[in-house]
């Protein structure tokens, strides 16, 4: 049976409600999520640190552009078929002779199973409770979103080559979390199999009890400089506005400093390639605040 309980994050993660919501429904429904946003506000976050909070088997597909359905669900491994094949034929000649057989690999060529690899969509299906991420899926070729179409429908692999056919129960579905940076518009009937949730770029407040969560002791004048800087950067209309993650690793970094000079700092605007990832964007910080 597949834990349905409501999952609202953990000492490390925070979870609002409506993202609590839609993973809720993903995993009663036995429905992947399907999680959009900005790079950097905590996609990925969730799944790996659902699965480590509930001590739960985790698998992980990172999606590239040469990605293929195959390399997801499982491979044949015909190299190997290949070699066992000339083994199995040399074995038979040498028995005619009289001469002691070859070593076997124990693998058997009748059983196409033995050659076939499981990639993490089928190990996951062959594993109730555990936790599934899909990440970047829009980083696929179109062709693969298309592809898995038939798994997302009737919760079935079938293996190459051997036919063999993995599937799984609404009830043992596992958790399974897609996540999109939107750099390029996903099939609609892709979504349709999917629940859906955009995650809005987190206000101030919500900031806050982020940062808590990696930072318990951070001293409150640092915090407020660091959101204060933060925010002037985002909204200064940047090709590619400073993210969470990019928040943390500079909060991070600053607290390598005592409470004065991390102070400093943040006045002379030291440090901003934690925050700017862009040349002209970078140009344009440094013109504003006279550096």
């Amino acid at each position: 049976m597949a834990l349905t309980s409501l999952w609202t994050g953990s000492d490390n993660y925070l979870c609002d409600a409506e993202l609590a919501q839609a993973f809720h429904m993903s995993r009663v429904l036995g429905m992947p999520l399907l999680i959009e946003g900005e790079p950097g506000t905590g996609k990925t976050e969730l799944p790996l640190q659902y699965a480590k909070d509930q001590g739960l088997e985790l698998f992980v597909f990172p999606v590239g552009s040469k990605s293929t359905v195959e390399q997801f669900v499982a491979n044949f491994d015909h190299v190997r078929y290949l070699r066992d094949s000339q083994v199995e034929v040399l074995n038979a000649q040498r028995e005619e002779k009289g001469l002691e057989p070859l070593s076997s690999s124990g693998r058997m060529t009748e059983n196409l199973d033995d050659y076939v690899q499981l990639g993490p969509g089928a190990k996951a299906y062959l594993k109730p409770n555990s936790v599934l991420l899909i990440d970047e899926i829009d980083k696929a070729p179109r062709e693969f979103p298309n592809d898995l179409l038939y798994a997302l429908s009737h919760r079935a692999f079938i293996l190459p080559e051997s036919g063999r056919t993995i599937e799984v129960s609404e009830t043992d579905m596992p958790a399974v979390v897609i996540t999109s940076n939107r750099e390029q518009e996903l099939p609609t009937a892709f979504k349709g199999r999917c629940i859906y949730h955009y995650i809005r770029f987190p206000e101030p407040a919500t900031m806050r009890q982020i940062i808590a969560k990696h930072f318990a002791k951070l001293e409150p004048r640092l915090l407020d400089s660091c959101l204060d800087l933060f925010y002037q950067l985002r909204e200064m209309g940047l090709e590619r506005a400073p993210s969470t993650r990019e928040l943390l690793n500079w909060i991070k970094y600053l607290q390598a400093f005592a409470p004065e000079e991390a102070q400093s700092r943040i006045q002379e605007r030291n440090g901003m390639g934690v925050l700017v990832k862009n040349q002209k964007d970078m140009e344009k910080v440094l013109r504003l605040y006279g550096k």
